[in-house]
């Protein structure tokens, strides 16, 4: 049974930034941004399943990811339409932070 998943009114600000400051959950997010739902083993290779299920409820229960049941399976999709709204250009200013640190670069060398 999936727990809790905020109202769009219910997602804060502190929990967001909090669950996506860490690498793991920031992949995920990135991963998560091209689209689309994936299916949850997918998106973390080599992680144990119990470490995957901690990341996968601190994203839910911030309010950053959807998460469904299909089968044995649950299947991820970014909230980007409710973060979107509730804090306009955070999501794309996370992600493209993430994409400069990955480059090794500066903002003004993107």
């Amino acid at each position: 049974m999936i727990s809790h998943h905020p109202t769009r009114d219910q997602i804060r600000i502190e929990n967001v930034l909090s669950s996506l400051g860490h690498p793991m959950r920031l992949a995920v997010a990135r991963a998560l941004a091209t689209g689309g739902e994936q299916n949850c083993g997918s998106i973390l290779e080599g992680v144990s399943k119990s470490t995957m299920t901690h990341h996968w409820r601190v994203l839910r229960d911030s309010g950053v990811i959807w998460q469904r049941p299909s089968g044995r399976e649950n299947l991820l999709s970014l909230r980007r339409e409710d973060l979107d709204i509730r804090y306009p250009g955070l999501l794309d200013a996370i992600l493209a932070g993430a994409e400069t640190d990955e480059r090794g670069g500066s903002p003004a060398s993107a």
